[in-house]
């Protein structure tokens, strides 16, 4: 199969409101996958779906062939636009408990950890809270731990919302080199320029629904 992930007619209603109409999509494997559209066009309820965090009202999702479930949370790596880490908590340890639930070992989390602080230049960061990180900061921590445990699939929710555009340049890199390693990545996002530089394939979405697909 050459598509990672199969979306076939998935529809979301909450309540009387529509979030997704039949939408389907399918995400070739190694590629960079653009979600365009308007903010609210359905395109975070569409990752949730994916994400398991929602379940679709009908329609299916296989992910590399088989019935999406639970087991396959292992398999994404998935960078919310709203950032999830706890402020309060030391950096280091934080990110050690969030590779872990990903299925990593104390040791395995510990030294890709170290590769990536390394490579982020940010070791200095990893007894300090997460609270007294600057935003950009922050979201590095978050990118690292969306990444650690080398996903078959990352998704990447307006990945350089609040990025100043040293650190956005340095995500995009990241990204591009993830591609190259044999990733598959999707990339949300309501700006055209971002998708026109990165991006594989897209598809747009408004109101919904799935306006169009392709190169």
């Amino acid at each position: 199969m050459n598509n990672i992930l199969e979306v076939q007619n998935v529809s979301k209603n909450f309540g009387s409101f529509t979030a997704l109409n039949k939408v389907s999509i399918s995400v070739p494997k190694g590629s960079i996958y653009g979600l365009l559209g308007p903010n609210g066009a359905g395109k975070t309820t569409l990752i949730r779906v994916v994400n398991q965090i929602t379940m679709p009202d009908t329609g299916k999702v296989f992910l590399d062939g088989e019935a999406l479930n639970p087991a396959h949370i292992k398999d994404i790596g998935y960078l919310p636009e709203e950032r999830g880490l706890y402020k309060s908590m030391k950096v280091g340890e934080q990110a050690l408990y969030l590779a872990q639930l990903k299925g990593l070992t104390h040791k395995e989390a510990k030294a890709r950890l170290k590769y990536w602080f390394d490579r982020f230049e940010i070791g200095d960061l990893w007894n300090k809270k997460i609270e007294e990180l600057s935003k950009g900061m922050a979201q590095n921590i978050q990118f690292v731990v969306t990444v650690l445990h080398q996903p078959k699939l990352l998704i990447f929710d307006e990945p350089f919302s609040g990025f100043d555009p040293i650190n956005a340049n340095l995500i995009k890199d990241e990204i591009l080199k993830l591609r190259e390693d044999g990733a598959t990545v999707i990339f949300s996002t309501h700006r055209m320029e971002s998708v026109e530089e990165l991006c594989d394939d897209i598809a747009l979405i408004h109101k919904s629904s799935k306006v169009l697909d392709g190169k």
